[in-house]
């Protein structure tokens, strides 16, 4: 197991983790019932922290970090000599932990989507894992609640007796989701986002063949061009250049240069 704390990438702290450090934090809290925000980021959500001072404070003020790309991984291991055979990525994070959780008789809840997606997810996972309970489940209102809505929420998630929540809102959404119901909810609060579809069944997953070689990126481009190309046509090569600055010392990233949310985004 690895679990060795949070390195700075492009002034992002990723925790240098592996499947098996991650699922151990996330059920512990879930026993404990303590807080706990947790995201899985590929390159597209590294740029969202680096790209805006104030969503990186979010970020870098989350619990725990996953390296979700091969490219993390790859980063951490350059600069950072963590040794990870192998990235965390999202949606076999949901299902290790969805197994983990079924053996504990640790209940989950379902946030985001759409409803749909919520009914072929909860149907697929209570089919993989029959033990599973899944205690409640809630789509997107796809706009900001008010302050009122968003304790409602929480108190929803409460009642219903669930020791971990997935959250499925989109990058950075639910990152935002994450940190802002942290100190709300007593249990980890996981942003999975894409496992939502592709364990609903609506979603193909990319060959492991092109994940190994980090080419997860490329497949979902064909498969939803018009949503996604500007995101890997731009911030994939400006990752690279700005990691390359990293790592030949040309630019230094601050973690700590950052600028803390003046208000709450409350996305629903």
């Amino acid at each position: 197991m690895i679990d060795a704390g949070k390195w700075n990438i492009l002034g992002v702290l990723i925790n240098s983790i592996d499947y098996e450090g991650a699922v151990t934090r996330i059920i512990q809290a879930a026993k404990e019932k303590q807080g706990l925000s947790v995201s899985a980021l590929a390159v597209h959500g590294v740029m969202t922290g680096v790209l805006d001072n104030t969503h990186r404070f979010r970020l870098n003020h989350m619990d725990l970090i996953c390296p979700d790309g091969q490219p993390v991984r790859w980063a951490l291991n350059f600069v950072h000599k963590a040794g990870l055979s192998d990235r965390v990525y999202g949606p076999n994070l949901t299902l290790r932990v969805c197994e983990r959780a079924a053996q504990e008789g640790l209940p989950i809840y379902l946030y985001g989507s759409r409803q749909e997606v919520l009914g072929a997810f909860s149907r697929n996972l209570c089919d993989r894992y029959p033990q599973l309970k899944i205690a409640g489940s809630q789509p997107s209102r796809f706009r900001q609640t008010t302050t009122e809505e968003k304790q409602a929420i929480a108190q929803t998630i409460k009642d219903s007796g669930a020791a971990i929540t997935l959250v499925g809102l989109g990058c950075p959404r639910q990152e935002v989701w994450a940190y802002e119901y942290r100190d709300s909810l007593s249990m980890p609060l996981l942003a999975v986002g894409a496992a939502f579809d592709f364990h609903a069944g609506l979603l193909p997953q990319a060959p492991p063949s092109l994940q190994a070689v980090g080419l997860e990126w490329f497949y979902r481009l064909i498969q939803e061009p018009k949503r996604l190309w500007r995101r890997y046509v731009f911030l994939n090569p400006y990752y690279v250049w700005l990691l390359s600055l990293q790592i030949l010392g040309l630019r230094k990233f601050d973690p700590e240069s950052t600028t803390p949310p003046e208000q709450e985004l409350r996305y629903g």
